[in-house]
């Protein structure tokens, strides 16, 4: 079957995201210095996800909802991981993270997801259906004090995005997005499972000594041309404050690289706002199409074998060749 920007399965769960996004009332108006004194503490949560971590993966798939369906045995993992605040307007912050490992003795680095946060948005870049993100617009009236969380993949297409506000129980601050649509992580992805995407919650909450990022994930797939629950998984992921690594390669990646990643990122955002969004083909094995290739190209400017001018220039050409118009007839459509 031909794959669509929005399928019908998707459009027919929209009432229920849009219930759901509301969960939360409007925040309502608040003197000034009550205004800025929140919105400080808010960035300095979203700011205290920088830093150099360990991380532990928590991964339980644990209620079925489907009948006959058997959940996966819990799965933990570890590792290390670099976070960079590389860019900061006040009302919009990017972190950069990057993974490293040791092969042979040597270090490994990967660069990692990419999280963008704004201040009061009026839209985001939301995943609409497979191979396809779209504009969605927040309710006005959910903007005041909240803000959005833009998570990317790690050649910086699209991953999912959410927006929420940073609410205070039981002594704890917490960001809560609403829900969320996502296509499936590769660990997933690779074992042609019987659901296709997430339909989830996510919570990013600071700790005495780091951070944990909370996914609450219904696991969705298509059965009769209806998206249905197939079973439910939370995933736990903490970030611990540790330097016990080689935290310097990952620096020294960056600074050799980041002039060519800010102009990957500047050309898929150019595409987002002249095509209608982003519409890419993915793979199991490696994301996107090109994923492997703009990683590699980074590489390869950090060994000589390529100019950085060179491998900006492919990537644009990769990016704009490898992508397409979304219509937004059939987005308009889906979403009534």
């Amino acid at each position: 079957m031909k794959t669509r920007f929005i399928s019908l399965a998707a459009a027919s769960l929209i009432a229920l995201t849009s219930a759901a996004g509301l969960a939360h009332p409007p925040i309502a108006e608040r003197p000034a210095a009550e205004e800025s004194a929140a919105f400080e503490a808010d960035r300095a949560e979203i700011l205290a996800m920088a830093g150099n971590f360990k991380v532990r993966f928590d991964m339980q798939e644990a209620t079925p909802w489907m009948p006959g369906y058997t959940p996966l045995e819990r799965k933990i993992s570890s590792g290390h991981e670099v976070v960079r605040l590389i860019e900061d307007t006040g009302r919009h912050i990017v972190l950069q993270h990057i993974l490293v490992s040791e092969h042979e003795g040597k270090p490994h680095i990967t660069k990692h997801w990419r999280q963008d946060w704004e201040y009061e948005p009026a839209k985001v870049l939301a995943y609409s259906d497979r191979n396809a993100w779209t504009w969605e617009d927040v309710p006005e009236k959910m903007r005041r004090g909240r803000w959005s969380q833009t998570v990317w993949q790690v050649d910086d297409s699209p991953r999912y995005a959410g927006w929420g506000q940073f609410e205070k129980q039981g002594g704890l601050s917490r960001w809560r997005s609403n829900w969320t649509w996502r296509p499936l992580a590769r660990r997933d992805a690779v074992r042609s499972p019987v659901y296709d995407r997430y339909y989830a919650i996510n919570r990013h909450q600071t700790t005495p000594d780091g951070w944990v990022h909370w996914q609450d994930n219904i696991k969705m797939g298509l059965a009769d041309g209806t998206l249905k629950p197939v079973v439910q998984e939370y995933v736990l992921n903490t970030y611990t404050k540790f330097d016990g690594y080689n935290v310097k390669a990952a620096d020294d990646y960056w600074a050799a690289t980041k002039g060519y990643w800010a102009a990957v990122r500047s050309a898929w955002d150019a595409v987002a706002v002249t095509k209608g969004g982003i519409a890419i083909q993915e793979e199991a094995q490696a994301g996107t199409v090109i994923s492997a290739r703009l990683l590699t190209m980074a590489d390869e400017v950090i060994d000589g074998k390529l100019t950085e001018a060179a491998a900006i220039g492919e990537a644009k050409r990769l990016i704009a060749e490898n992508t397409k118009m979304v219509d937004a007839r059939q987005v308009a459509s889906a979403k009534r």
